[in-house]
């Protein structure tokens, strides 16, 4: 899977980092919880200034560390 804000820059499709906002899009869920993956750490974040971004890789790999066979409806 790749992943790209729907954006765009100079610096290039790859090299894009990725707004809360974006992530909300892309996992389909609230900004508010995107904020809190990106600050409990389980999305490793760049901080530029006062803003806070994402990098597409490591969105990525977060998917990928939490993509599992199936579902325990236990949990």
């Amino acid at each position: 899977m790749h992943i790209e804000p729907k954006h765009n820059n100079e610096r290039g499709k790859n090299q894009m980092l990725l707004r809360a906002k974006d992530i909300s899009l892309i996992l389909n869920i609230s900004r508010s919880y995107a904020y809190l993956l990106m600050q409990s750490g389980e999305l490793p974040t760049v901080r530029l200034g006062r803003s806070i971004r994402v990098q597409p890789n490591d969105l990525e790999e977060y998917l990928k560390r939490n993509t599992h066979n199936g579902f325990d409806v236990n949990r």
